[in-house]
């Protein structure tokens, strides 16, 4: 009788569970490392609590990755509806909301208690509360041997590394799997959050704390525009945050690294055509030239918007709008279309969503098998592919976790495909 595979997946995150599962599935013996006391922890905390597993508009283009064409290859063999198939068949209820999917009961706790049932079901043997620090191969017993931080050894003949990463972890955190991955040969790009809040030095930033509005949003860097979001846009005591500002910052992160000026232009009309726009502000002038500034601004923008667009526009809120002129009013509108945020710095890793960044995608195959050891496979957030809001990170764990799992179990993917 064949003997069984035996293989190792260290970091029980979503993509190490569904690699752990998958694997098993396909006829391994496989046991699951994972630091922590539980599984799963940072799942808890995606999507605010409510767990956004996927997108059904999934797109290569919600990606930041050197290799479009390998990721679409894998998107093919485990897309948004294998995800949705996956899960039902572990008996989780999912609901599309305007395309994003989410858990019936809106609860990321019932997507975590559902994978570790079937950690349960598929015969995966979970260990928690060990941290593997360090791997090497063993060519004469054709074996990894892996290494926990009190020394104990464990010896298996695959080996799948879905660490994650440093995001959301405290500073230090979250860096053993690519301290394995390096040492094996494996190139690291640099890690810089992603999906995190950004910070300015301006002076007016802490006039605007706490307001939120829908503002148009575009990333400018060393003067030329790298990107575009419209959405919620969120200020803070020290910058600018919101799912907008989230979609773009790993590049302003880079480009920060990298000593390049970074700023921000918002538009806070970013559904008004100008035509539309210029003429209402001229009505509004004509009608309102015996008010104030302050009053013709009353029932535009927040008002603490208004009063630092005053300030920029050097007007005086109690000057009436006749005495400033129609050319000074609508220079102040046009400001409100055009607002420059000076960049100076991005949140650390342990505020991020995620990390950009990692191991070389290019030095895995299509099965996300080491090109440079044979029988060492990856998945998740430690290889160099990150996705925006909306779903996508978790289809990537989901999509790198089955694709890793099936393979390193003896199966093609490939094989699928053509199946």
């Amino acid at each position: 009788m064949k003997s069984r595979l035996n293989i190792a997946v260290i970091g029980a995150g979503a993509s190490g569970m569904t690699a752990a599962i998958t694997a098993s599935k396909y006829g391994a013996d496989v046991t699951l490392y994972e630091k922590n006391d539980r599984v799963g922890k940072k799942i808890l905390a995606t999507g605010n609590g409510k767990c956004n597993l996927s997108n059904m508009k999934l797109s290569v283009d919600q990606y930041y990755c050197k290799e479009k064409e390998k990721l679409i290859d894998l998107f093919s063999v485990f897309s948004t509806q294998d995800t949705f198939s996956f899960f039902n068949s572990m008996g989780l209820m999912i609901k599309d909301k305007n395309g994003y999917l989410y858990p019936y009961s809106e609860q990321a706790s019932s997507v975590l208690d559902i994978l570790r049932m079937e950690l349960d079901r598929s015969g995966v043997r979970t260990v928690t509360g060990v941290k593997i620090v360090d791997a090497v191969y063993q060519a004469q017993k054709k074996s990894f041997q892996l290494t926990d931080m009190e020394g104990k050894t464990y010896f298996y003949q695959k080996v799948i590394i879905a660490c994650g990463s440093p995001a959301s972890l405290k500073n230090g955190e979250g860096m053993t799997g690519y301290e394995i991955a390096r040492k094996f040969g494996h190139k690291i790009h640099k890690l810089v959050p992603g999906l995190v809040q950004l910070r300015s030095d301006e002076k007016f930033i802490k006039a605007l704390s706490g307001v939120r509005c829908q503002a148009g949003v575009q990333l400018i860097i060393n003067g030329e525009i790298q990107a575009g979001e419209i959405g919620e846009v969120q200020f803070t005591e020290y910058g600018v945050s919101g799912i907008p500002i989230f979609q773009f910052s790993r590049l302003a992160a880079y480009a920060l690294e990298e000593r390049k000026q970074v700023s921000v232009v918002i538009d806070f009309f970013p559904k008004k055509e100008e035509k539309e726009f210029l003429s209402i502000n001229r009505l509004r002038y004509d009608s309102m030239m015996d008010k104030s500034v302050e009053d013709y601004l009353t029932g535009t923008l927040n008002k603490k918007i208004n009063m630092v667009m005053l300030k920029q526009a050097g007007l005086k809120p109690h000057m009436k709008a006749q005495e400033a002129g129609w050319k000074k009013i609508w220079e102040l509108m046009r400001k409100c279309r055009s607002f420059v945020i000076h960049i100076s710095s991005v949140n650390p890793i342990e505020n991020a969503q995620v990390c950009a960044g990692g191991v070389d995608f290019k030095q895995v195959d299509d099965g996300l098998q080491s090109k440079l050891v044979k029988n060492l496979y990856f998945a998740g957030e430690i290889l160099d592919v990150d996705g925006k809001c909306g779903g996508y990170n978790l289809q990537w764990a989901w999509t790198s976790g089955y694709v890793a799992g099936m393979n390193a179990a003896g199966f093609s993917t490939k094989e699928k495909v053509k199946g």
